[in-house]
């Protein structure tokens, strides 16, 4: 007998989630039946699609709390409620930590940790009494060296803190897990991982041999956003393909190292 994740009557809101692996974690909420509205600071040439309908665009920057509180307050007036937020946007390009400037880790912190937090906070009372489930959208980076991208990887080490203690405060109505994803195939892949991007053995060390597509996250955030995963919060999924190609952090980091 197989099994399928129905959200249909869900709402959900992801952030950042008109291109990368945002669009494929709303493309995927679509095809199981959600009411997806997706937010970002500009609006997208495209939308993401899935079951023949549409994302709602919404345009925010979460880091702003009164963007964040129209946000929320759009979201339920468009649709009477909220059940899923996936909290996505975030990232960072690499550069040379030793002499970025404080401004820089600063900003990398507020959208990777502190925004995060801030949704949550303005969508909790709208999903107290109504249940649901918070995802953060994480990084393998978070529990490994990460070369180039150090207050990203600090930051989303403490979103998986976070998730652990928003997971016991919002409990039990409201269940709060992360994704920890890996080396995935966006828009950004070849500017992250830079030349090594486009060596053919790339990938030979992941076990299962090639990036994550954008949809797959989509796929583990379907099942925590469903009644399959009705007794997992404050946990981690790791979306990762079996580990990182680590003999490659090596080569991205001699790449961004100064020259002499």
């Amino acid at each position: 007998m197989g099994v399928e994740i129905d959200l249909s009557g869900r709402v959900a809101l992801v952030t950042g989630g008109t291109r990368g692996i945002g669009a494929g974690i709303a493309a995927v909420l679509l095809r199981a039946g959600a009411r997806v509205h997706v937010c970002s600071r500009n609006p997208p040439e495209r939308l993401p699609e899935g079951a023949g309908r549409r994302a709602e665009f919404l345009a925010a920057d979460v880091r702003d709390p009164e963007q964040v509180d129209e946000l929320i307050g759009e979201v339920v007036r468009r649709s009477g409620g909220l059940d899923v937020v996936v909290n996505n946007a975030g990232g960072a390009p690499p550069v040379d930590t030793a002499t970025v400037s404080p401004r820089f880790h600063a900003k990398i912190v507020e959208l990777n940790l502190l925004a995060p937090l801030l949704v949550c906070q303005r969508a909790w009372p709208v999903m107290r009494d109504r249940g649901g489930s918070m995802i953060m959208i994480s990084s393998v980076a978070a529990r490994r060296a990460a070369p180039t991208i150090a207050a990203y990887a600090a930051a989303k080490a403490g979103l998986e803190s976070l998730t652990r203690t928003l997971a016991l405060e919002f409990a039990p109505s409201v269940r709060v897990n992360a994704v920890a994803v890996g080396v995935a195939r966006t828009e950004n892949f070849a500017e992250h991982f830079g030349a090594a991007a486009e060596d053919s053995g790339f990938a030979d060390g992941i076990p299962l041999g090639r990036p994550a597509e954008p949809e797959e996250v989509g796929h583990a955030c379907a099942f925590l956003a469903s009644p399959l995963a009705g007794y997992l919060t404050g946990d981690v999924l790791s979306v990762d393909g079996g580990g990182e190609p680590h003999p490659n952090l090596a080569r991205i980091a001699a790449e961004f190292r100064p020259a002499d």
